[in-house]
């Protein structure tokens, strides 16, 4: 199986960079290849531009790094996002991603259809899996603010489009956990990816 991972983390000590490496560790164990699109390292730029609205509208994107990855996703089995939550949504990379690239001509086309006015483009992907991290009580997170990720991501977006087999993990008070506690997380997710199957 073929692996896309959307990755967003500036700092290369953070425990999504942990998780990352984990996942990777897991999905190479089994025998899975792994293609890496880190929005940081690889400076993909967020931003909206009349221009990129104009082909919006148009269904025909035109941002060179946005065509590429349309190719690398086009290829993919399953795609997984790593990313921290902040102020209880995803960073401005991950945002800009879902922006110019869940795109219309890209991830999906428009249809007459009244109840399903979508449909998938990425024939090959057989599901998505979001993994956060955020220090925010998980129980806090679901009662104030009604698990926005999920309600953003998985719902509003890739199961709005047609997209099947959506996963959230989830690892709440990151930075309260112990080491062992961390450790636990990181050893579980390895497993869990060792396992994988779409």
């Amino acid at each position: 199986m073929h692996v896309a991972i959307v990755f967003n983390h500036p700092y290369d000590g953070s425990f999504c960079n942990a998780m990352l490496a984990a996942v990777t560790r897991g999905l190479q164990q089994a025998g899975h290849s792994v293609d890496l699109i880190h929005l940081d390292r690889e400076g993909f730029d967020p931003v909206m531009t009349a221009a990129d609205l104009k082909a919006f509208r148009d269904c025909a994107a035109i941002d060179p790094q946005v065509l590429a990855y349309k190719e690398r996703l086009a290829r993919a089995d399953h795609l997984i996002f790593i990313f921290p939550i902040w102020w209880e949504l995803m960073p401005a990379l991950t945002k800009g991603f879902i922006d110019k690239v869940i795109f219309p001509g890209v991830a999906y086309d428009h249809t007459d259809r009244v109840l399903s006015p979508m449909r998938p483009l990425w024939s090959n992907l057989k599901g998505v899996t979001v993994m956060t991290t955020m220090n925010t009580p998980g129980w806090l997170y679901s009662l104030l603010f009604g698990n926005a990720i999920k309600k953003a991501l998985i719902l509003g977006t890739f199961r709005k489009i047609g997209y099947r087999n959506l996963r959230w993990l989830s690892f709440d008070q990151v930075k309260r956990a112990s080491n062992a506690k961390r450790e636990r997380w990181l050893q579980q997710v390895e497993s869990r990816f060792a396992a994988f199957a779409a």
